[in-house]
């Protein structure tokens, strides 16, 4: 039943995600460019990018996870953002150079945009590359799916996009001053140049939040949550949980020592398989049933009982305390062995064979978690049982073995610190690598890099902060966040390189970039910012999470591009006196 809610909620979310953010586009573009061929032509390349994407996932036989249910909602933002760009940049040269022709232009921007959204592209690629290196199998899909998805988006960028809007001919109206966010730049703009202290202190405040935070980060969580309180599946798990002896399943195998051979009775025997041809050693139920095992089993189903967060508790112990509260007389080990002989073999089945392997010396128990309870920890209740069957019911380790689900997801939180960490360092690595690349100085490589770190810093701190736990969601939101807002330094620094040299003046070039490629990153901010908000239409609260933090994310990023990262340039001066 779980199952099947959890494939409803899916194939709810794709539709509502990918309705709910291409309702959104249109809005936002017709706000920002009040112009139909504007809100036509991005609008086409999200639809080919996203169909072309769907059929490719289709004709491979990619089956959608919960996880990667969001994954058309991605593609048409992050196709949206970079088409705003180059939206951006040919109403520029058309404002600036009335004079050249419309194909001059189209081409004109192409040349320009090209290296800069490449290189946004490669970063956005590798964020989301750097989920592959997670142990969990659907946050791999999902960075897979992301990956190839971003390199359809830059193909049919550069591909499609200048295509119709060559098709379409000149526009008839160029940008004015008057366009939306300007004022919103143009405020910026003047808190970065006349207020710089201010802006690193504030920033170095809130990387020390952000790092406080950080250290209050865990990963306990439970299932049950993963969904809202008013859901068929949280109701029925919470009166499971509660009410009929817990959900998630404990399992712990006790091994027995085989009996040791007596040799004597070994030659005897041997003697007389000579006379008679044949000797039998009888059923090994005869003598399996022994009080050591019997006092074992029940010791070790008592320990669990015991343990805090444990629920019902099913052994060959409680089958026979269910016996000889029947019979009211205990049973002894020879009363079991016939009682074993003599039950029906579907009923042997039903109780007695998934507790029982005589053939291979085995017990098990099983046993329930209660997941609902706020203060349970998984990894200490596993380790106290581990330790407890050692020190207090004196099991040797090589002896039992502590499995089940709750042991699997168990790991896979304990796995998401290590799979946050590798995929921070793989995405911070690569980013500075391409940086460096890119602009060929170690300088200009920090100074991009900078504001994006402090953008993730501050999400995981605030996560932190309201003890957030981490989950397979969450963890991508600090590397999706680090991918795609450096897109923002990437296109401000590149196009500041390229004006520093006409202008001549630091302030001064901050002053037209903010009024020109401030304006496309604040455009393409919003957008990914709305379009991440449409994740809490979700069902499940993990997804909920991760569109709420990635769109604050990429809020501060754009604060930070926009004010820290200038204010660095002016102070560290990159590009010479």
């Amino acid at each position: 039943m779980i199952a099947d809610d959890m494939i409803t909620f899916i194939g709810n979310d794709l539709v509502t995600f990918g309705l709910g953010v291409l309702i959104f586009l249109v809005v936002m573009l017709t706000i920002i460019f009040r112009s139909a061929r504007w809100v036509a032509l991005p609008l086409a390349s999200c639809f080919h990018a996203g169909l072309s994407m769907v059929g490719l996932l289709g004709l491979m036989g990619w089956q959608v996870t919960v996880i990667s249910s969001n994954f058309i909602s991605l593609m048409l933002i992050l196709t949206m953002s970079m088409n705003v760009h180059l939206v951006v940049r040919y109403r520029q040269l058309a404002q600036d150079h009335p004079e050249i022709s419309h194909q001059t232009r189209v081409l004109t921007t192409m040349q320009k945009m090209f290296w800069p959204c490449l290189y946004t592209a490669l970063t956005t690629i590798l964020a989301f590359g750097s989920l592959v290196l997670s142990s969990i199998k659907p946050v791999i899909d999902f960075g897979w799916m992301m990956s190839i998805g971003l390199v359809v988006t830059f193909a049919v960028s550069f591909l499609l996009f200048p295509a119709l809007l060559s098709a379409l001919g000149p526009a008839r109206k160029v940008e004015h001053s008057s366009s939306p966010g300007l004022a919103f730049t143009r405020s910026l703009s003047r808190v970065t140049a006349d207020h710089g202290r201010v802006v690193v202190a504030l920033s170095l405040m809130l990387a020390i939040l952000g790092a406080v935070g950080i250290s209050r980060l865990e990963v306990e969580n439970s299932f049950i949550n993963y969904f809202g309180k008013d859901t068929e599946i949280y109701r029925g798990l919470k009166l499971v949980d509660q009410e009929l002896g817990g959900t998630t399943p404990l399992d712990v195998i006790v091994r027995f020592e085989s009996e040791p051979q007596n040799p004597v009775a070994e030659e005897s025997d041997d003697d007389l398989a000579l006379l008679l041809g044949s000797v039998s050693q009888g059923n090994p139920v005869d003598y399996w049933f022994t009080p050591e095992k019997i006092n074992t089993v029940s010791a070790v189903h008592d320990f669990l009982a015991s343990r805090y967060g444990v629920g019902q508790v099913l052994s060959l112990a409680s089958l026979i305390r269910v016996g000889e509260s029947i019979s009211k007389t205990p049973f002894d080990t020879f009363e079991l062995a016939v009682l074993y002989k003599r039950m029906p073999d579907d009923l042997k089945a039903a109780l007695l064979s998934p507790y029982v392997s005589i053939e291979n010396d085995e017990v098990r128990l099983t046993a329930r978690i209660r997941d609902s309870l706020p203060d349970l920890r998984r990894n200490a209740l596993l380790e106290d049982i581990q330790s407890g069957l050692e020190a207090e019911v004196g099991l040797a380790p090589e002896r039992f073995q502590v499995s089940g689900l709750v042991v699997l997801y168990n790991n896979m939180l304990q796995s998401l610190f290590s799979s946050q960490i590798l995929s921070l360092g793989v995405v911070m690595l690569g980013i500075a690598l391409m940086l460096l690349i890119l602009f060929r100085s170690l300088r200009l490589a920090v100074i991009g890099i900078a504001p994006n770190l402090l953008a993730a810093a501050i999400i995981l701190g605030m996560m932190g902060w309201a003890r957030i736990p981490l989950d397979m969601m969450t963890i991508t939101i600090a590397s999706i966040t680090l991918g795609i807002a450096v897109d923002n330094s990437i296109h401000y620094i590149y196009r500041f390189r390229s004006e520093i040299g006409r202008i001549g003046d630091y302030v001064k070039t901050l002053h037209y970039c903010h009024a020109n490629i401030g304006r496309a990153i604040f455009y393409t901010a919003i957008t990914i910012i709305a379009g991440f908000s449409i994740l809490i239409l979700s069902n499940f609260l993990p997804t909920i999470f991760f569109g709420v933090f990635t769109a604050l994310g990429m809020a501060i990023a754009l604060l930070a591009s926009l004010t820290l990262l200038p204010r660095l340039i002016l102070w560290l001066r990159p590009f010479g006196n």
